[in-house]
Formats: C-alpha cells, sequence, structure tokens
C-alpha cells in the first residue's frame, strides 16, 4: 500500500499509526457483530449468506463457526467453534450441541471458509454436516444450512438440497 492509500487509526492513547490490513479486517469484523446482534431475523438466505462472508471471508485459515437462533430464527449468538490449517478444521459436534443447548438455541446455521476460495462441498463437508443435524436432532435443534465462504463466492448446501 502506497503512502497515499495508506489507513490511520488512531490508538487507545490518541495517537495515529499506520493500519496494518488484519487491523482493518479484525475492526470490521467487530462491525459486523455490531451491524447485525442479538434478535436479528435470519430467515432470508441472502442475508445469512453475507453475514457469514463478512465474518469469514479473508481468514488464512478454516474457521468453523455457528449462528445460534431462537424458535422465530432470530440471532442469539455467534460462535466460532473450531480453528483448522488451510485446508481443513477437525469439527466435533459434541461441541456445537454444547454451545447450542447452552444458548438455549431452537436452530443453528453453521457456516465455515474454505481459504482456497473454492466454495464446491467436499465430501468431508457433506458427512460433517450430517453428523452435526443427527446430534443436533437428538436434542430437538434444527440445523437449518452450513453456508461455505470462499471469498466473494458463497454456497449455502441447504440451497444446494442437502
Amino acid at each position: 500500500m502506497e503512502q497515499a492509500e495508506a489507513l490511520y487509526v488512531r490508538s487507545p492513547t490518541g495517537r495515529y499509526a499506520r493500519a496494518e490490513p488484519e487491523t482493518v479486517l479484525a475492526t470490521a469484523r467487530q462491525i459486523v457483530g455490531v451491524r447485525m446482534q442479538r434478535g436479528e431475523m435470519f430467515t432470508d438466505p441472502q442475508v445469512v449468506c453475507r453475514y457469514f462472508q463478512d465474518k469469514l471471508a479473508g481468514q488464512e485459515r478454516e474457521v468453523f463457526a455457528a449462528a445460534m437462533l431462537d424458535t422465530r430464527h432470530r440471532l442469539i449468538s455467534y460462535v466460532e467453534l473450531f480453528y483448522g490449517s488451510i485446508d481443513g478444521a477437525e469439527v466435533h459436534p459434541r461441541e456445537l450441541v454444547k454451545q447450542a443447548l447452552r444458548s438455549n438455541a431452537a436452530a443453528v446455521i453453521v457456516a465455515h471458509n474454505h481459504p482456497s476460495g473454492d466454495v464446491t462441498p467436499s465430501s468431508a463437508d457433506r458427512a460433517v454436516t450430517e453428523r452435526l443435524k443427527q446430534a443436533l436432532r437428538l436434542v430437538d435443534i434444527r440445523l437449518l444450512d452450513h453456508v461455505i465462504v470462499g471469498g466473494r463466492d458463497i454456497a449455502s448446501m441447504a440451497a444446494m438440497g442437502w
């Protein structure tokens, strides 16, 4: 980034410093969190996809996250559950179920990013979705969708019929 195009941010001490890309992305994710707060409706698939894209695009490694929803599909909380490498993250259904129960969620939408940018669901993505769906079903919580974010591209496994 050239000096003329540099972005500066003010520190807590009041001094200005050049903003690093990681700082800008972290701040943008915080803004998304403020924009979509508890109680926001997650009934429009485009809103859901855009929300997860704002949260997960640009991550250097795979991040597996979930939106906990109430009975009317309003946001209770967003949580990043698992972190992986550049091409995979280990997902444990038990941990998702624990978090959903803690949140008193009636429904869940999960998402993860593909740092490669390819949003095509892998066989592992389809398998983990089925395992999560089964685990949540045991405690009467619905898995509504599994969204895959790859930079500017997004895939909804529910829209694909999976």
